[in-house]
């Protein structure tokens, strides 16, 4: 009975020290079991789904080269990016993924435009954090459902977006928002599904970013606004670091507001 009082009482009170005796060695064990679910952390794919709400941003990177990519990629880590997605058309995107996961352990890392369930495990075995779709591939959903691994499918219609979060979907994509009617599109979204995390991806600019998160979106996919073009093609990552950093001023801004 001494002894169920006791251990009621260390599970209460986290914070109590154990005594050094050979008599608690026991009660150490039992404390250990029953004291396990507060102790619980959140899941991966809970931190990352909060990193990417926290950020406010998605930088989304495409290059002609793998060496291109990682530079680019640093350029924006630098300027305060945290979530990168790589778009599968990239030469070496996985080797890509690999070499940043490695350089950049606790960031949100992933893999974009993917369309097949090949593609999706390599893409998780090479180190990514999430996997990002145009439309909703089932195969993916279906293998990442129970696992640690966020996948944002894409949607387009209030249709998909409630197949999607039907199919076990915890944030879908709004692709593309730009010909859709932008961050009004999302704002009418927001009106019959206020609980689904959204991002709003397509031709954002990064003045637009503190309008989609007021109107509703969790995040916004930012690509040419932040890995532009000309800098891409002049090796100008100067200006990638410069653009990253004021997207993520904005974002944070907006995300804090």
């Amino acid at each position: 009975m001494a002894s169920a009082t006791a251990t009621l009482a260390l599970c209460q009170c986290p914070s109590s020290s154990f005594s050094s005796s050979s008599s608690s060695s026991s009660l150490r064990m039992h404390v250990s079991v029953s004291c396990r679910a507060p102790q619980l952390s959140a899941s991966s794919l809970d931190k990352t789904l909060h990193r990417i709400k926290n950020s406010g941003i998605i930088a989304c990177l495409r290059a002609n080269s793998a060496e291109v990519a990682l530079e680019a990629a640093n350029a924006a880590i630098a300027g305060g990016i945290s979530v990168l997605e790589i778009v599968m058309s990239t030469p070496g995107v996985f080797e890509v993924l690999q070499q940043l996961v490695k350089e950049h352990p606790t960031m949100a890392l992933g893999v974009g435009t993917v369309l097949r369930i090949e593609d999706a495990k390599t893409a998780i075995n090479a180190g990514a954090k999430f996997l990002m779709s145009p439309a909703i591939v089932k195969d993916i959903m279906d293998y990442v459902k129970s696992g640690e691994i966020l996948y944002i499918p894409g949607t387009m219609t209030p249709t998909e977006i409630l197949s999607a979060c039907d199919a076990g979907a915890k944030i879908v994509k709004v692709y593309p928002v730009s010909a859709l009617g932008g961050f009004q599109y999302i704002s009418a979204l927001k009106k019959p599904f206020p609980h689904v995390s959204m991002v709003a991806s397509q031709g954002i600019t990064i003045d637009s970013i503190e309008e989609y998160i007021l109107r509703g979106a969790s995040s916004v996919v930012l690509s040419d606004a932040i890995f532009d073009r000309d800098a891409i093609a002049q090796h100008n990552f100067s200006k990638i670091y410069e653009l990253a950093h004021s997207a993520s001023l904005l974002a944070n801004k907006a995300v804090n507001s």
